[in-house]
């Protein structure tokens, strides 16, 4: 049995069908303080690329820098690049990703490995056998 998607208890095609106004009331105090300020005019531009991308007149994943973009249930399914600092990394969304903000699925640092030390690299490696 396949588990269907449900956000605080409406099914997607619902959300989708649904008046903005009544899915912003269920979004948390901080993204519908966001909707309430208004889109600025890269977010809007971004979500005209959505939209676009959706109907099949997109080419592909829509390349982006904007991270406090809040995920809305008729974006689910596009596929965007999210620059991380470095690259730009490709997310699709899901309906799991409603009502968060798409940079927070584009991790901005990586995991950093130290090699030993060697000479020279802090006063303790100074006692620090080299064999």
């Amino acid at each position: 049995m396949v588990k269907k998607f449900e956000y605080r208890g409406v099914p997607l095609q619902e959300l989708e069908s649904m008046q903005s106004e009544k899915w912003r009331e269920m979004f948390n105090s901080r993204q519908r303080r966001s909707l309430k300020r208004g889109i600025t005019d890269n977010k809007r531009k971004l979500i005209e690329e959505i939209k676009e991308a959706k109907a099949g007149k997109g080419r592909g994943a829509i390349k982006t820098h904007v991270r406090d973009l809040i995920v809305l249930p008729y974006m689910v399914g596009a596929k965007i690049s999210v620059f991380s600092g470095k690259e730009f990394r490709e997310i699709t969304l899901v309906p799991e990703m409603i009502g968060r903000y798409v940079g927070e699925f584009v991790i901005t640092n990586k995991r950093v490995n130290h090699g030993a030390p060697g000479v020279g690299a802090s006063r303790s490696s100074l006692y620090v056998p080299l064999k």
